[in-house]
Parts: structure tokens; C-alpha cells; sequence
């Protein structure tokens, strides 16, 4: 430009399609030097914002391996049928929680749990389907031989398992590098959760049975105890019915005073008309005699000693009270088993496949765009909050 300020100055013609080569000439760095400023006055927002986000977006676009999800439904039913809850039941249930939901809420858990996770590291090859060939470095499972701990973490960033509280319906998914490994992963889940179930079933039913068994053995022991006692004390007194037998001898007692006070009534009698001088009266008063010894005699084994039937009643009455109390405990402790049973019978648990597992023919993530626009938003928003800050401090400063 001075160059071309000499020129007029001395008068000299100037060819005009010189003058504009040098024009663009010095505008070119001008340009340059303008771009650079501006690059310089937001610099901060490139290398923290743009930056970033451009590193992430390259890395979905040039290197993400596509991942494939495989999906299933599955809910938690038990057999006790469709009655109505009552009491707390009902109240738990109005609020949302019901026995499905938390049925459900448990197999969900052991389905996060590290005991899936190491039983598909043995059975599908787990750390070999996330270290396939064509996964990417950042998406690949780190290590050949991960620890429990890593292999948990990494999975469970691949594994989705959703609970509706209200339906108690459970949404599993997992995702992998090949379609066929995401198909053969949640069905081996599916399989562990369904052998859960069964084996929390199997639990339960001996639990709630074998008190009533025990209940019902101990029953059955005192029962054949009390049967053997009153049939050893039978053999040893030698009465099969001492009930019948005390019986048996109070109605012998009880004609034999009969009879005495006939006799003795009739020789009343003849005495007042007769005389006691009668011969009648006289085999009278021999009969009555001799009735009052066989009564007496028979009143002697009825009550009579430690021998007597009386005392061989009481121990007998003791045994056979105590035999019908064993055979009522035990016939109690044999519905209590059969209560048990049908209560654990209807307790029974059972999954049910709402929707079955399929195999992916598109791969759903990774979702970069939503990735990126993520990265992005939450670096903008950062970098406002910060540039906010450092203009207040600057403004206080000054």
C-alpha cells in the first residue's frame, strides 16, 4: 500500500491489474490473522465443548461396534387362585403392593445378583461373547479374565431388567455384539431365574411341611407308647375291660343287696306273724346270711385292697385318657400335615413367558446422536455456568 502511495505521488501511470494482485496478496493474511482471532477469543469454548464433542462423535461414526438387544416379558404367578384379599392384604394392595409384584421384585433381584452372572460365565461362555473380534476397544470387555466384581459391573451396564410395580410384569434385555449372543444370554437368564423359582418352591414346601411332620411323628411315638402301656397293663392284671369288668361287679353288688333286703324283708315279716321260730324263717335267715358273705366277699374285690378293681380301674382310666389324648394329637397333627401340604401346594410359584425371547436383526445401540447431542448439551452448560462465574469474579474484582 506504501509502495503503491509512492507511485501517485511521483506521477507514474499504475496498471491497475497490478495493483489489485497486491491487494489480494495483503488481504490473504489478513483473512488468516482475522480467523485466528476469533479461534483465539473462543478458545476456551472449542476445548472444552467442541473438542469433546467432536472426539465423541468420532467415535460413533469411525469406531463403535453396533450392538444387538435381545428383549422378553415375564411374570411371577402363583397356584392360590383368584380370591379376593382381605384385611392387610387388601389394604397393601390397594397402595400397590401385591404378593406378585414383590414375587416378581425378588426374582429381579436374583437376576441381578453375581450368582447369574458367574452361572453364565460357566455355562454361555459370557466373557468370550463380549470379547468378540469385531467389538471395539472402548465397548470390548476389558480383560480375558475379568474378576467377579469387573464381569458383574460390565454386565449388569448391558443388562436391563425393569419391574411395573402395579402389573408385576418384568422387562428383561440384554445386549451384546452378535445378534445370536444376545438371544442365547437372556434365555440362559430366563432358564436361571425359572430353576430359582423351583428350587425357592422346593424351599418352601419342606419348610411348611416339616414342622407338621415332626409334629406329626411326635404324635404317632406318644400314641404307640399310650397303646403299649394300657396293653402291658392289661396282660399284667389280666383284665382285657376293667370298665366292664367294674361294671359287671357293681350290678353283681348291687342284686346281691337287692336280695339281702328281700330275705331280710320276709323274715321281718314271718317274724311279726309267725314267730322266729319258724323254720321259714329260720332257712330266711340262713339265706340272708349267707347273701351278706357273698356280698361281702364281692365288695372286697371291688374296693377292697390295692388288688381290687377299683384301684385297677383308676391306673386303667389314666392310660386310656392318656391313649385318647395321643390319638386326638395325633389325628390334629395328621390335618396339620395335610393343611401343609394343600397351603404350600397353593403358594406354589411359577414363572410365565408374557413375551419370548427374540433375536435382534437390527442393532439398536450404540445411540450416538443422542450421545453426542448429550455430550454436547452438558459441556454447554458447564462451560455457561463457569464463564458466569468468572465474569462475576472479574466484575467484584474491579
Amino acid at each position: 500500500m506504501n509502495k503503491l502511495t509512492d507511485i501517485v505521488r511521483s506521477g507514474t501511470e499504475v496498471d491497475p491489474r497490478s495493483t489489485a494482485v497486491e491487494d489480494d496478496e495483503v488481504s490473504a493474511p489478513s483473512k488468516l490473522d482475522a480467523i485466528k482471532r476469533y479461534l483465539w477469543r473462543f478458545r476456551f469454548f472449542l476445548a472444552i465443548v467442541v473438542l469433546p464433542t467432536s472426539i465423541v462423535a468420532a467415535y460413533f461414526v469411525l469406531i463403535a461396534t453396533d450392538q444387538y438387544e435381545s428383549e422378553a416379558h415375564l411374570v411371577v404367578r402363583s397356584n392360590s387362585g383368584g380370591k379376593e384379599p382381605s384385611g392387610l392384604d387388601a389394604v397393601l394392595k390397594s397402595f400397590g403392593t401385591s404378593d406378585s409384584s414383590k414375587e416378581a421384585s425378588t426374582l429381579g433381584d436374583y437376576m441381578r445378583s453375581h450368582d447369574v452372572v458367574a452361572s453364565l460365565r460357566r455355562s454361555t461362555q459370557l466373557v468370550e461373547r463380549y470379547r468378540r473380534p469385531e467389538a471395539d476397544f472402548i465397548s470390548r470387555l476389558p480383560t480375558a479374565d475379568p474378576t467377579d466384581e469387573e464381569l458383574v459391573k460390565y454386565f449388569k451396564a448391558r443388562s436391563n431388567i425393569d419391574l411395573d410395580s402395579e402389573t408385576g410384569i418384568i422387562n428383561v434385555r440384554v445386549r451384546s455384539f452378535r445378534p445370536s449372543d444376545s438371544y442365547a444370554i437372556i434365555n440362559a437368564m430366563l432358564a436361571l431365574g425359572e430353576k430359582r423359582v423351583n428350587a425357592l418352591n422346593a424351599r418352601s414346601y419342606e419348610s411348611m411341611q416339616g414342622l407338621a411332620r415332626r409334629q406329626l411323628a411326635e404324635a404317632e411315638k406318644g400314641l404307640r407308647e399310650a397303646q403299649a402301656q394300657l396293653a402291658a397293663f392289661r396282660r399284667g392284671r389280666g383284665a382285657v375291660d376293667p370298665e366292664g369288668s367294674a361294671e359287671a361287679q357293681l350290678k353283681l353288688v348291687t342284686e346281691l343287696r337287692k336280695e339281702e333286703a328281700m330275705a331280710r324283708a320276709e323274715m321281718q315279716a314271718i317274724a311279726a306273724q309267725i314267730g322266729s321260730d319258724n323254720p321259714q324263717y329260720k332257712a330266711l335267715q340262713s339265706r340272708a346270711e349267707a347273701i351278706n358273705q357273698q356280698l361281702t366277699s364281692q365288695e372286697g374285690f371291688l374296693v377292697g385292697n390295692s388288688k381290687s378293681i377299683a384301684s385297677r380301674l383308676g391306673d386303667y382310666q389314666d392310660l386310656e385318657l392318656r391313649r385318647d389324648f395321643e390319638s386326638k394329637r395325633y389325628a390334629a397333627a395328621a390335618a396339620a400335615l395335610e393343611g401343609a401340604r394343600e397351603q404350600a401346594t397353593r403358594q406354589q410359584l411359577f414363572v410365565v413367558r408374557l413375551v419370548e425371547p427374540n433375536v435382534p436383526q437390527k442393532a439398536l445401540y450404540p445411540k450416538g446422536l443422542k450421545t453426542v447431542f448429550t455430550v454436547f448439551l452438558a459441556l454447554g452448560i458447564a462451560y455457561g455456568i463457569a464463564w458466569l462465574l468468572i465474569a462475576g469474579v472479574r466484575e467484584h474484582s474491579s
